[in-house]
């Protein structure tokens, strides 16, 4: 049997997607089966020898699976980078109380130690809340849930507690140094707290 030309073989691919069940091919399956026809003529071309072609369909393989490892390098640290952005938990596996998390970051500050200083404090702010019932105790909270739970008890604080559990974020994950003034700030709001109490039911005080 002779081999077929190129002008038949295209002939022949042309007829075969005309059959009834390509008609009815989904626009994804299409367009998967497509590529791997594509890929396995390239392999077909990069394994036919030292020739041109193959050559070239080796530099095009390669460039694909480098291309691949790329966008998926870049999607892992997208997502870390998501992650780490106020989804890691407030608390670690300590379980101290409120007060002892205040001492905790007083300690840190007056070795100026601030960026440890203003997470104690924040955790000393949330198992207050705790304690009080005004959120619910739960495991693996992070920064950003204690503030929007803790903003529909106490509305007034809403602003401040979202400044606050970005404090935690910014020295927690973002790199940045706790200072006096953000640690004084956070103190502030936490002993404001502690004298605060929630909206009633009726949404009257």
């Amino acid at each position: 049997m002779s081999p077929i030309g190129r002008e038949e073989a295209a002939r022949q691919a042309a007829a075969e997607l005309l059959r009834a069940e390509y008609a009815k091919e989904s626009l994804p399956d299409r367009l998967y089966r497509q590529f791997s026809q594509f890929l396995g003529d390239l392999l077909d071309a990069a394994g036919g020898g030292g020739t041109t072609g193959g050559i070239i369909a080796a530099v095009i393989i390669t460039l694909i699976i480098v291309g691949v490892i790329v966008l998926v390098s870049w999607q892992l640290r997208k997502t870390s980078r998501r992650n780490s952005a106020g989804q890691a938990a407030l608390f670690d596996e300590r379980r101290l109380t409120a007060a002892e998390h205040r001492l905790a970051a007083e300690a840190h500050a007056a070795e100026g130690r601030y960026t440890e200083a203003i997470q104690e404090r924040l955790r000393a702010i949330a198992r207050d809340l705790e304690e009080r019932a005004l959120v619910d105790g739960m495991p693996g909270r992070t920064a950003d849930e204690l503030a929007a739970e803790a903003g529909r008890a106490l509305p007034e604080f809403a602003h401040e507690l979202a400044a606050a559990a970005r404090s935690f974020d910014d020295v927690t994950y973002g790199g940045e140094s706790g200072t006096r003034a953000a640690y004084d700030t956070m103190t502030g709001l936490d002993e404001r707290l502690r004298l605060a109490r929630p909206v009633p039911l009726g949404g009257t005080t």
